[in-house]
């Protein structure tokens, strides 16, 4: 897939219910107890949105997707602080994600989901210590870094096979 670059409102289509998936997601999992007693442990899944769009679209279109899925899980959520620790997080994830695009094949995808989840825990920490006035927050880096793998390997699985389906659905359709 390329990214859509001829009609406008089919673009703006697709980059608006990637975006609703992904709140969606989001939202969804923000309901479920995480088992774990660590802050910022959680499964990820509006990641694989983040990882098929970086794969699917271009970067922009990624970003887009990203934002507004922040933006509105923050306000939905009514947890505005989650505003700031999600745009940290997102943000070093995008910005990982922007270089495996570079240096992974989409076969390789499902390797760059850990990569980006093990980011945006760094990034998430790095908000939390410039909140916090404490670098002591990096406490937790090593459980966030297993966690991370753990959670990043799952959802790169889900989005590798999410991509290769949608690529042979688009291929029958042809």
């Amino acid at each position: 897939m390329t990214p859509l670059q001829g009609n406008p409102t089919q673009k703006l289509t697709r980059l608006s219910l990637l975006s609703t998936i992904a709140l969606t997601i989001f939202m969804v999992e923000a309901q479920i107890p995480v088992p774990i007693p660590i802050p910022g442990v959680k499964l990820g899944l509006a990641n694989i949105v983040t990882v098929y769009g970086m794969f699917a679209l271009s970067p922009m279109d990624t970003l887009l997707i990203l934002l507004v899925r922040i933006f509105l899980g923050s306000v939905f959520s009514g947890q505005m602080m989650i505003f700031f620790y999600s745009l940290g997080g997102g943000l070093c994830c995008w910005l990982s994600l922007c270089l495996c695009r570079r240096l992974f094949t989409i076969k390789e995808l499902w390797l760059c989901s850990p990569l980006s989840a093990i980011f945006h825990n760094i990034g998430q920490l790095l908000v939390a210590a410039l909140f916090l006035k404490s670098w002591s927050v990096f406490a937790y880096l090593p459980y966030l870094l297993l966690s991370g793998i753990l959670t990043g390997l799952f959802t790169g699985i889900c989005t590798q096979f999410l991509l290769q389906r949608l690529s042979h659905i688009q291929t029958e359709k042809n």
